[in-house]
């Protein structure tokens, strides 16, 4: 079992404990665990819409034998009717674990300081450690495993991009990161990674990134709650797109965590092409999560 109670960003877990819960997650995917969650009852909390957050999470638990429970907007009172902490605690007295797909990172972290069962960030504006965990994976199942493997991260220093900045270094991952200077990573990520030994190497020129990268790792531009900054973003990330002229002369393989704005921040032949691991790294949310639920809840 991992040490941890709840998974609100990826650090929450030692080296050992994401070693853990991969391998577990590996042996799910394989058909060599056999360790079940009958009876048990995983409550999904959802303020922003999801396709691959609800039907991994909601899957995974099927799988193992457990049941899962969505609450949309429209289902909950979550900080409008009643404080973030009462509906803590009463579904920590109906659920085995939570899971919430929230905006505020503030209310992951009052919902694991009140309830009695694990809560797991299933994303918020600061984290997506679950997403981390799947390209881990992803990356782990490509190349044996994370020795001598280079990723380069193109484009937004967001949610996504900070998970797996901390994940890389749990991992001892070598990362590079290309971001316009004003979309980089926070500050506060970048000493938690270099505390885990492993902090990226930081550009401002995509190329310098995927040249000698194994893995180029792209997400959107403008994200869930982003919209009125749409101009300003696409202005200030010219040049940062994942297209053949990026990747020419690299046999590098391609992540994005979907879902893809082609002809943003990737083109439509990048996302289709032999090159592309997006469909394996999309898959492994259900297992990485299948992973992780039987580590906390087993």
């Amino acid at each position: 079992m991992i040490e941890t109670t709840h998974l609100l960003d990826v650090d929450d877990l030692t080296a050992e404990d994401l070693e853990t819960v991969l391998d577990r997650a590996a042996a799910i995917k394989a058909g060599e665990d056999d360790t079940d969650l009958d009876r048990q009852t995983l409550a999904m909390v959802f303020e922003k819409p999801s396709t691959r957050t609800r039907t991994s999470f909601e899957t995974a638990m099927t799988r193992l034998g457990g049941h899962a429970i969505f609450l949309g907007p429209d289902d909950i009172h979550l900080g409008s009717g009643e404080p973030v902490k009462d509906t803590a605690r009463a579904l920590a007295g109906y659920a085995d674990a939570i899971m919430a797909r929230l905006f505020d990172h503030a209310d992951a972290e009052e919902l694991a300081a009140y309830s009695d069962v694990p809560v797991i960030n299933g994303l918020t504006d600061d984290a997506h450690p679950c997403q981390t965990l799947a390209d881990l994976l992803t990356v782990r199942e490509r190349f044996g495993g994370f020795d001598d493997v280079t990723v380069a991260w193109v484009g937004d220093g967001n949610n996504v991009a900070q998970s797996f900045v901390l994940g890389a270094a749990l991992a001892d991952l070598d990362l590079v990161v290309a971001t316009p200077p004003e979309y980089g990573i926070d500050d506060d990520v970048l000493d938690r990674a270099a505390d885990l030994g492993s902090a990226p190497r930081l550009v401002d020129d995509p190329a310098d990134a995927v040249d000698g990268a194994d893995v180029v790792y792209t997400d959107v531009w403008v994200s869930m709650g982003e919209e009125d900054e749409r101009e300003e973003k696409l202005r200030a990330f010219q040049g940062y797109q994942v297209n053949a002229d990026l990747l020419a002369g690299s046999d590098a393989a391609v992540m994005h965590c979907l879902p893809a704005h082609r002809g943003e921040e990737i083109t439509d032949d990048v996302v289709e092409s032999d090159r592309s691991i997006v469909w394996q790294q999309a898959e492994n949310r259900l297992h990485a999560q299948a992973g992780l639920l039987v580590e906390l809840l087993a």
